[in-house]
């Protein structure tokens, strides 16, 4: 198999299976035994080794000596924890973002509120039915908030992060209403007017409503 392909397929399985485990198709603490993972995402044993591994670096997956790879589990101290380091790096992106933001990133990030409010909307009205799409729109809004930061190694750390508190929220999967949807148009209303102090305290304050919601939610 030519390099290119092989990368292509490797790319492809890391996407699906971390795709799987945020979403919690593949169960947190759940063992990761490699011959129905073969089957499953029609890949190679050494494929799948590299890909566990690499979503091992990153947190999403426990490799243990002599027992294999597992879903890494999910705990209070873990979703705390996170919380923490996502407002820590994305309030400071979006003090950046905000000082040094074009009239693109003003566009794109007006684009992807609509999408959302759109979607959050559907949400209120009781239709559930798109649930995946609403937390993708969520992402973007927020990376759009933080995109002009001029920070390749935060945003990449940033991303990271909010898979892993996806993951969190994914096991809820429950809407927070009207409050949510509030404090999404209040956050981009102070990106446009340029009040970046405003803007990380409402998205300091929007995380942290968040994660009350989850750990209410998961009793953990």
């Amino acid at each position: 198999m030519p390099k290119t392909a092989a990368s292509t397929v490797g790319l492809s399985t890391y996407e699906k299976i971390k795709h799987d485990i945020i979403f919690g198709i593949l169960e947190p603490g759940s063992k990761l035994k490699l011959d129905p993972l073969k089957a499953r995402y029609s890949t190679s044993i050494s494929t799948l080794r590299e890909t566990l591994s690499r979503l091992a670096s990153e947190g999403f997956v426990d490799a243990e000596e002599q027992r294999g790879f597992f879903v890494t589990p999910v705990s209070k101290d873990d979703l705390l924890e996170i919380a923490n380091l996502r407002v820590l790096l994305e309030c400071h992106a979006l003090r950046q973002s905000i000082e040094t933001g074009d009239a693109d990133w003003e566009a794109n990030l007006v684009a992807s509120h609509h999408k959302l409010h759109l979607m959050e909307k559907r949400m209120a009205s009781g239709d559930t039915s798109e649930k995946e799409t609403w937390k993708r729109y969520d992402w973007q809004f927020h990376l759009a908030l933080i995109q002009a930061c001029n920070s390749k190694n935060l945003l990449s750390l940033h991303s990271t992060l909010f898979n892993k508190y996806l993951r969190y929220q994914l096991l809820v999967l429950t809407h927070r209403g009207e409050v949510a949807v509030e404090e999404h148009k209040q956050m981009l209303q102070m990106a446009l007017d340029r009040n970046a102090k405003g803007a990380a305290d409402l998205l300091k304050t929007h995380i942290e409503n968040g994660l009350k919601h989850t750990l209410d939610a998961m009793k953990i």
